[in-house]
C-alpha cells in the first residue's frame, strides 16, 4: 500500500494542482469584473491579464492531463486489485483508448453546439450585423460573474463563430472525458456480458444511459412549439450548467459501479489490457 501511494502520488498532486489553479484563477479574475475598473487607461492592462488568464488555464489543463496519464499508467504498472486499478486496466488497451478518444471528441463537439460555444446563425450575417471582420477574433475581458469572463469571440465565417466561456470550457473538458471513460468501460462490460459471464447487461448499459448530461434541455426543447421553444431554450441555457454539474457526480461514481462487475473473485480484472 505504501509503494502504491508513493507511486501514484505525483499524478494525484498534478491533478489537484491543476484544479486548484483553475479555481484560484476564476476567483482572482472575478475581482476585475467591476465595470468601473474598465477605464480607457486600464483597458490594455486588463486585456493583458485576460490573455494571461488563458495561458494559465491551458497550463492547468496540461497539468491535469499529464497527472491523469501518470496516475493511470502507474495504476496499470502496480497491478493492484482495487476498483481504481480495475478501471485503469479496463481502459488501458488500444480498443478502449480509441473508444475514449472518439467519444471525447464527438461529445466535445456536441457539447460545443449545446452550450453555445460553437455558434451557427444562418439568419445573421456577422459582418453586417456586428461589423465583424471575417475571419477575426478577440478577448472580451469584462463584465460578468466568476468563471464567465474573459470570453473569447471568434468569427470564422459570416454565420459560424466561437464563443469560448471559461466555465463552459472547463465543464466541456471534464464531462467529455468522463463520458468517454464511462463509454469505454461500458463497451468492455458489454463485450464480457455477451460471453455470458461477469458483468450484467444492466451494469454494462449504465454508463451509456448517463453519457449525455447535456441532452436533457436539448431534447425537451424539441417537443414544444417554435415560440415556446425559443423561450424555453433561453431558460434551459441558463440551467445547462446546473444540469451538467449534477451529472458530474454520477459520471464519477458509475465507473466504480461497472468496475465491480469487471473484477474476478480474486480481485483481478476480467479485461485483457494488452489488446
Amino acid at each position: 500500500m505504501t509503494v502504491e501511494k508513493k507511486s501514484t502520488g505525483k499524478g494525484k498532486k498534478l491533478i489537484v494542482f491543476g484544479f486548484v489553479s483553475i479555481l484560484i484563477l476564476f476567483l482572482i479574475y472575478g475581482r476585475y469584473q467591476d465595470p468601473e475598473l474598465l477605464t480607457p487607461s486600464a483597458i490594455d492592462s486588463i486585456q493583458r491579464i485576460a490573455f494571461g488568464f488563458y495561458v494559465i488555464l491551458v497550463i492547468s489543463f496540461g497539468a491535469i492531463a499529464f497527472g491523469m496519464y501518470r496516475y493511470h499508467k502507474e495504476k496499470v504498472e502496480i497491478g493492484g486489485k482495487d476498483l481504481s486499478t480495475i478501471i485503469a486496466l479496463t481502459t488501458w488497451n488500444s480498443k478502449s483508448r480509441k473508444v475514449l478518444v472518439i467519444t471525447f471528441i464527438g461529445y466535445g463537439v456536441f457539447f460545443s453546439l449545446v452550450s453555445g460555444t460553437l455558434v451557427y446563425q444562418p439568419e445573421v450575417n456577422f459582418a453586417i450585423h456586428y461589423g465583424a471582420t471575417i475571419p477575426s477574433g478577440f478577448i472580451a475581458p469584462c463584465c460578468d460573474g466568476p468563471g464567465y469572463m474573459p470570453k473569447i469571440i471568434i468569427y470564422l465565417t459570416e454565420h459560424i463563430g466561437l464563443q469560448i466561456i471559461p466555465i463552459n470550457l472547463v465543464l466541456q473538458v471534464i464531462v467529455s472525458y468522463l463520458v468517454g471513460l464511462n463509454t469505454a468501460i461500458a463497451v468492455n462490460a458489454y463485450s464480457i456480458s455477451k460471453k455470458g459471464r461477469g458483468a450484467s447487461s444492466i451494469g454494462a448499459a449504465a454508463g451509456l444511459f448517463i453519457a449525455c448530461p447535456t441532452c436533457a434541455g436539448t431534447f425537451l426543447s424539441i417537443f414544444v412549439g417554435t415560440a415556446s421553444g425559443i423561450a424555453l431554450s433561453i431558460a434551459l441555457s441558463q440551467l445547462q450548467t446546473v444540469f451538467i454539474a449534477i451529472s458530474i457526480p454520477i459520471l464519477l461514481v458509475t465507473p466504480y459501479m461497472m468496475a465491480k462487475k469487471l473484477r474476478n473473485a480474486d480481485g483481478s480484472c476480467k479485461v485483457n489490457n494488452t489488446k
